[in-house]
């Protein structure tokens, strides 16, 4: 077991990551001076990321899975073995800036209702751009579609600090997810299940399933590379979409409302498949018949799951859901951006 003498464990899973830390981890290592202990949880590389991290950054604490099992089981075996009041679950290929940590810190601080939050994160690449998985705080609509303020399906904004304000969210990214170590182990941690896709949506929908609140903190900024687990596009990306994504429904919806948006979600999901199929894609589509048949095949499971997190709602916290269609707006009305939704989330502050 690690224990932290700060509050904080900034807890980096790596998987031959190496070159990330070389190039990211001497300013996360530089900024932990604000407040914040820095972890290495070794994802059974098969290289010698482990050892250079030992090597070249003596500070940091390292820990070691013994075997691979994903992304979100990584985070799972990790967070066992740390003791800290508050996670940051930061991906090894992000990047920090100066003064990232104690915006988020301070959040925590304020609000013992703000379960867990996320910062402003930019695209590495292209770093004018929000990044594709998280922006400026993640939201999901009426039907169970995610998107993001700063990016809705194909369209990414530049930041023009047009989302500087600090907002209740529906889910926070997983790549640098800040989270009360309490409530997190409360509600169960990461669902391994998901590997690695949605499983932080999927932390957040029972948080907020809860009671609580996850939020955006504008005034901190970090930079994301992104595909560095799944490459975005691969099919690997579309069959998690396709079945996290029913995984999630399944899991934490209210039972009324499953009812009906069940049925429609699968008709939406054949159409999908249906169109990609008549625009020469067709292994995509039978990419999304496996994602279903696996669902279908493992339902008992996600059955149970429900039962067993059912016992922890306590008030359902349904901030950050768009209550109407973003499919609808986006390819029909064609409201490209959040500011065109008109719509505006309820401020934390």
């Amino acid at each position: 077991m690690i224990e932290c003498h700060k509050d904080t464990a900034v807890v980096i899973l790596s998987y031959n990551g190496a070159k990330w830390h070389e190039l990211f981890l001497p300013k996360i290592v530089e900024e932990a001076h604000t407040g914040y202990e820095v972890i290495v949880a070794d994802n059974a590389s098969t290289d010698d990321t482990l050892q250079y991290v030992q090597t070249n950054f003596p500070s940091v604490k390292t820990l070691q899975i013994a075997v691979n099992h994903g992304f979100a089981n990584g985070y799972y075996e990790a967070l066992k073995q740390i003791k800290a009041k508050y996670f940051i679950l930061l991906s090894a290929d992000f990047e920090v800036t100066e003064g990232w940590f104690p915006p988020l810190h301070q959040a925590m601080e304020r609000d013992p209702m703000l379960a867990a939050c996320q910062p402003k994160i930019r695209y590495w690449r292209d770093r004018e751009c929000f990044e594709y998985a998280g922006a400026g705080g993640g939201f999901m609509d009426n039907y169970g579609y995610l998107f993001c303020r700063g990016r809705i399906f194909f369209d990414i904004e530049k930041d023009n600090s047009q989302y500087e304000d600090n907002i209740e969210v529906f889910w926070a990214s997983g790549g640098c997810l800040v989270v009360r170590a309490d409530l997190y182990e409360k509600v169960g941690g990461l669902d391994s299940d998901f590997y690695a896709h949605m499983e932080e949506v999927d932390l957040c929908w029972r948080l907020k399933n809860a009671g609580y609140k996850i939020g955006y903190i504008a005034k901190s900024l970090v930079y994301h590379v992104g595909g560095s687990v799944i490459s975005y596009g691969s099919p690997q990306k579309l069959y998690y979409n396709f079945r996290n994504n029913l995984v999630l429904l399944i899991k934490n919806e209210k039972g009324s409302k499953l009812l009906w948006l069940f049925p429609l979600r699968l008709v939406l999901d054949g159409v999908a498949g249906l169109r990609l199929l008549l625009t020469g894609n067709g292994k995509q589509t039978l990419t999304i018949l496996k994602a279903h048949f696996h669902f279908y095949r493992d339902m008992g499971k996600w059955l149970q799951r429900r039962r067993d997190i059912k016992k922890l709602i306590i008030r359902r916290n349904e901030e950050g859901i768009y209550r109407r269609s973003i499919v609808w707006d986006y390819f029909l009305l064609r409201r490209k951006k959040f500011t065109d939704l008109q719509w505006k989330p309820k401020r934390l502050d």
